[in-house]
């Protein structure tokens, strides 16, 4: 209760009284949530805005049923698209020649139908880019069949 000072004892005027307790001056930084809900809403809104600007190029495409049919009619120009490169009766080719083979048998024929075979192991992509390249030099009426070889 006294305190000391030098040689005289002087009386505490806090004595008895409860202490105070320490505020520690260091701030625990909390995270907050709403920046972060506010940046997820503005790129979810980006993504849709810029999602219907997108020009969709859409080729309809029926697949063949499997069944047996007739054997092909010998004017049938019947297209292998394999893993490796394309041909035509077993004979590999490259596209530009195929496309200037396929032109000069339509000017022939042109009622001669085209069928495209594409391999189990190939791409959809590259059916697709054979597509566009054949209907971009004005060759249309394809078909495509499925590969008859399991």
């Amino acid at each position: 209760m006294y305190q000391k000072r030098g040689n005289e004892r002087m009386a505490n005027p806090y004595a008895g009284q409860l202490a105070l307790p320490r505020v520690n001056k260091r701030r625990r930084s909390i995270i907050s949530l709403t920046p972060l809900i506010d940046v997820v809403f503005i790129l979810l809104i980006f993504f849709m805005l810029a999602s219907s600007y997108l020009n969709w190029r859409t080729i309809n495409l029926t697949a063949p049923a499997l069944v047996e049919s007739a054997p092909a009619v010998d004017n049938t120009i019947i297209i292998d698209i394999l893993p490796k490169g394309l041909s035509i009766a077993g004979n590999q080719t490259e596209p530009k020649s195929l496309i200037h083979q396929l032109l000069m048998a339509r000017r022939a024929d042109p009622s001669q139908p085209i069928l495209l075979r594409p391999a189990i192991a190939v791409p959809v992509q590259n059916v697709v880019e054979l597509l566009d390249r054949l209907t971009a030099a004005g060759i249309g009426d394809i078909a495509l069949v499925r590969e008859s070889r399991f």
